[in-house]
């Protein structure tokens, strides 16, 4: 059958009425057992799905949790992994959604929610978003939040302590000039690892230099045109801390591109792990932070305050830790 199988199509194959298949789906009284095992085994047959729409119409839930990304890209896809990981052997599934950015692409995640929530999820995760407080029909969950006071449940790593084992890590390999490609100003992880930065400076001892500070904001053209301009002046640094893993792997390619060795001319430290991390050549030094946990603790969140549980904290952060790997080494004499 190469169109989508319709209730209509259940019945013909089993030989029942329509209302037949709608009781036999939904285990309603009325119904034999041998007449319900014949009509489930057609629907598994002919790959027959309820519409979400029409279940949340009868029975205002859906068994459905959706997590609302801008985009697609490494860090949001380990967090969906953590997310099916905890809800694997439960009773929802897991709607992943990104939807258009419109303009500047802020409050995408509202018109988001105004789409879904109500008739096709029963809870929201949502990622990086672009606003602080976010009214909706369901239990929301935010994941790596927005700066400023908000009154939604979040979950995060503890960026501070992060960025400033990473820079300690290039004071520790005599490095003096350190320069930050920051990240998504609007986050409150990109600001801990902005304060992160400073207080490493400063408890070395090190002067804060703010001509050593560019904003990527995660764009990988924006990120390599501050790598660029950072790595091209005469008192150019030697080493380098990108606020995330993929800006980081920027600051490597512009290195090569220029002609600076990493980690011999450049070090260069990311925040992530990313799975490209550790597969690129040379392997990325960078801050784990447990990107699949930060789903999963979502996930778990978002289940109890659908369940109308009040949990002990609807604000976790989580720790972070440093992986040594190929792009740092003491600078060159």
């Amino acid at each position: 059958m190469s169109r989508r199988p319709t209730i209509h199509d259940v019945a013909r194959e089993a030989g029942v009425s329509v209302a037949t298949v709608s009781k036999a789906i939904n285990g309603r009284y009325g119904v034999k057992t041998s007449t319900a095992d014949r009509v489930l085994e057609v629907v598994r047959t002919l790959g027959y799905e309820t519409s979400l729409v029409a279940s949340s119409m009868r029975s205002r839930t859906t068994g459905v949790i959706g997590v609302l990304v801008a985009d697609f890209e490494p860090f949001s896809a380990e967090v969906l992994k953590g997310v099916g990981a905890a809800l694997r052997d439960g009773p929802f599934d897991v709607l992943a959604y990104s939807g258009a950015r419109h303009a500047g692409g802020e409050g995408w995640e509202r018109r988001s929610l105004s789409r879904l929530s109500g008739t096709l999820i029963d809870g929201a995760i949502i990622v990086t978003p672009t606003v602080i407080n976010i009214v909706a029909e369901v239990p929301v969950v935010a994941i790596d939040p927005h700066t400023g006071p908000a009154d939604l449940p979040t979950v995060e790593s503890d960026s501070f302590r992060g960025a400033q084992e990473a820079v300690r890590h290039l004071v520790e390999l005599g490095h003096r000039r350190i320069a930050f490609v920051a990240g998504r100003p609007d986050l409150r992880s990109s600001i801990a690892r902005d304060a992160g930065y400073r207080r490493a400076l400063a408890d070395a001892g090190l002067p804060f230099d703010p001509s050593l500070v560019g904003e990527g904001g995660y764009e990988a053209d924006t990120v390599r045109g501050v790598t660029a301009a950072l790595l091209r002046r005469a008192d150019r640094p030697t080493a380098v801390f990108a606020a995330n893993d993929v800006s980081a792997l920027a600051v490597t390619e512009v290195a090569a591109e220029i002609g600076l060795r990493v980690p011999r001319e450049l070090s260069v430290v990311g925040f992530d792990d990313i799975p490209d991390a550790s597969q690129s050549v040379p392997a990325l030094t960078t801050v784990r932070q447990p990107m699949q946990r930060l789903g999963g603790e979502a996930a778990r969140l978002v289940l109890a305050l659908m369940a109308g549980e009040s949990p002990e904290t609807t604000h976790l952060r989580l720790p972070t830790r440093l992986v040594t790997r190929a792009t740092t080494a003491p600078p060159e004499a």
